[in-house]
C-alpha cells in the first residue's frame, strides 16, 4: 500500500503494508534512526513524533492511518523556535546520561511548548506522563522545559541516531 505524508517537511511516499507501525517505516524505510524503539507498546515514549503536531507514540501508530498528514521527527525538530528552545536549555542544562530516551522527551516538550507557550505544572506533568528515564533525569528534564517556556536557550542540540 502506498503511503503519503509529509516527512519532516517533504512530501514523501512509502509502498509499505499498512499495518507497519510508523516507528520502523521511519527508521528503516526513512532512515531516520533518532526516533528509537523502547517498549514497542506505546508506554516509554522514546518513540515519539509530531504527527500534525501532536505528540504520539510511532510504535503503536500504523502507517496507514497517517496518510496526508505531516510528521515531524527528531532530525527536524530544531527546525522550530520551540524545537530550538528545547533542544538548547536539553545542552546548556546537561539533562541526558545515557540519552536514549532523550528524543522521544524532546519530542514532547517541544509539542507541549507548541501548544501551551506557557505550561504551568500541571501542564508540563501532563505533556510528560509516560516518558521513561531510566538515568532518572525527570528534575533536569523539568528545568529545562521551563527554561524553553521562559524564552531560554536557542542553541540546538545535533542529535544522532
Amino acid at each position: 500500500m502506498a503511503v503519503d505524508f509529509t516527512l519532516n517537511g517533504k512530501r514523501t511516499s512509502f509502498d509499505v503494508p499498512a499495518d507497519k507501525p510508523l516507528l520502523w517505516v521511519l527508521r528503516e524505510d526513512a532512515g531516520l534512526p533518532g526516533t528509537k524503539f523502547g517498549c514497542g507498546a506505546g508506554l516509554c515514549g522514546a518513540c515519539t513524533v509530531h504527527l500534525d503536531g501532536a505528540a504520539v507514540r510511532s510504535c503503536i501508530t500504523p502507517v496507514g492511518s497517517i496518510g496526508g498528514q505531516s510528521v515531524v521527527t527528531i532530525e527536524a525538530v530544531a527546525q522550530t523556535d520551540p524545537g530550538r528552545r528545547v533542544s538548547g536549555a536539553w545542552n546548556k542544562l546537561d539533562v541526558p546520561q545515557c540519552g536514549y530516551c532523550q528524543a522521544g522527551q524532546i519530542m514532547s516538550a517541544t509539542a507541549l511548548l507548541s501548544q501551551t507557550p506557557r505550561p504551568d505544572e500541571e501542564e508540563i506533568d501532563a505533556a510528560m506522563w509516560g516518558n521513561l528515564c531510566r538515568c532518572s533525569t525527570y528534575v533536569r528534564i523539568r528545568e529545562a522545559l521551563k527554561k524553553a517556556a521562559a524564552g531560554g536557550e536557542s542553541n540546538a542540540v545535533q542529535v544522532r541516531g
